[in-house]
């Protein structure tokens, strides 16, 4: 029998995205570029345009829920969101107490990281695991465990922030006020960063020349490694170390069976994945070299597919 008709909102810094999901299936999906200015009630009414785009007013009455995937730190015991640095205006916001009564539905409301990783536990890479870990590598970087065949939530459901821990005492700010966080040495912001210095720098090849017509950032670093440019293909070699780092990190402290890597500098993991295993069987502890890095099977409909999943499971039937 196909799971019941529920909604995944992704509300993100730069984009609200929308889909109507059947089990791990996106019926269909709209987007728009968040009203930041806005605030919380401006992008309350994009929720409500994206959902009448994607959801026909028969298909209405079968919807089950609606699953909210959001940066944090938020409150998902009350569906409240703290802060998001992004979002300046929503600090201490309902979210789920507004798109309850806005759309009458049952309303769960997640943090992205947690949604993205529950949505490959249930049906991506994570499938039939009971110790997962996930990452997300994008903008910043944020994640999601499974430990015991659960999902991991600690206080007011704010456990998994893995882009916030200190890997050295001095190095780049991060946006969270510290300094040299997991985020702010390999997200995707601190890749595109070092590759900015490089194109500045006069070291010429791919990033200079596109630097004459474009703002450079990681996606540039990508496009040039594929194309065989030593600058870009050493710029991604130092990238797979941080990430060995930070990931070597992860296993030490969840004993996960898996590591699942998902977010946009993803894309490039085939790149990747031998640097990130160089380092994890280099530094890990004998028993926890064995552990597999993998690529997200979801893709960038992981935070979707597990929000509009835990709305699901989050039905009293359930």
């Amino acid at each position: 029998m196909p799971g019941a008709l529920t909604i995944g909102i992704d509300l993100g810094g730069t984009q609200v995205r929308a889909a109507l999901v059947q089990g791990a299936q996106i019926l269909r999906r709209a987007s728009a570029r968040t009203d930041v200015a806005g605030g919380p009630n401006a992008v309350v009414a994009q929720f409500r345009q994206l959902i009448s785009e994607i959801c026909a007013p028969e298909e209405r009455a079968r919807v089950a829920g609606v699953g909210i995937a959001a940066p944090g730190p938020l409150d998902s015991e009350t569906g409240t969101i703290l802060h998001i640095p992004t979002l300046p205006q929503w600090d201490m916001f309902p979210l789920r107490e507004t798109m309850q009564r806005e759309l009458g539905l049952p309303v769960v409301v997640e943090n992205d990281g947690i949604a993205a990783a529950y949505g490959e536990w249930k049906h991506g890479a994570g499938q039939g695991l009971r110790h997962l870990v996930y990452i997300t590598v994008s903008t910043g970087i944020g994640g999601g465990v499974v430990v015991d065949g659960r999902l991991l939530r600690g206080r007011r459901g704010m456990a998994g922030h893995v882009g916030h821990f200190r890997m050295a005492a001095e190095g780049p700010a991060c946006a969270c006020g510290a300094t040299a966080c997991f985020e702010a040495l390999a997200s995707g912001t601190a890749l595109g960063r070092r590759a900015q210095k490089a194109a500045h720098d006069g070291c010429g090849g791919f990033l200079a020349e596109m630097r004459k017509s474009e703002a450079v950032d990681s996606r540039h670093v990508v496009r040039g490694a594929r194309g065989g440019d030593q600058l870009c293909l050493a710029l991604l070699a130092e990238e797979a170390r941080y990430l060995g780092a930070g990931f070597t990190g992860m296993i030490h402290l969840f004993s996960p069976e898996r590591v699942i890597m998902g977010g946009g500098v993803s894309q490039a993991f085939d790149l990747l994945e031998r640097g990130i295993h160089a380092v994890i069987a280099r530094d890990a502890l004998p028993p926890f070299k064995e552990v597999q890095v993998v690529a997200a099977e979801l893709g960038d409909n992981s935070g979707l597919v597990g929000a509009a999943a835990l709305s699901e499971a989050a039905r009293p039937e359930n």
